[in-house]
């Protein structure tokens, strides 16, 4: 009989260490099932960084997702979108 709570406390243990363990997620969709548009902001300026290399300021348009809180996405084909954050090389 000892043994079986023995058993059934440890079952309890694991579970509870399983359920508050934080679980590591795609940071794109937050907790309350919506998107993390933030996320997405920086995460659309590093591709159009990967796409356009020295002419695309990826640092700009971070400061700029962070500033207005993800409500303006940078789109790398949509050049309205992304004209703030591109330079002229010389």
């Amino acid at each position: 009989m000892a043994s079986v709570r023995i058993v059934a406390l440890f079952i309890a243990i694991a579970l509870a260490v399983v359920l508050v363990s934080e679980a590591s997620a795609n940071p794109q969709i937050d907790i309350l099932g919506g998107y993390d548009m933030i996320g997405v902001c920086i995460n659309n300026c590093a591709q159009c960084k990967k796409m356009f290399g020295e002419f695309f300021e990826g640092h700009l348009c971070a400061e700029a997702c962070i500033q207005f809180k993800g409500k303006m996405v940078p789109d790398c084909e949509d050049i309205n979108s992304i004209a703030p954050f591109l330079n002229k090389l010389n």
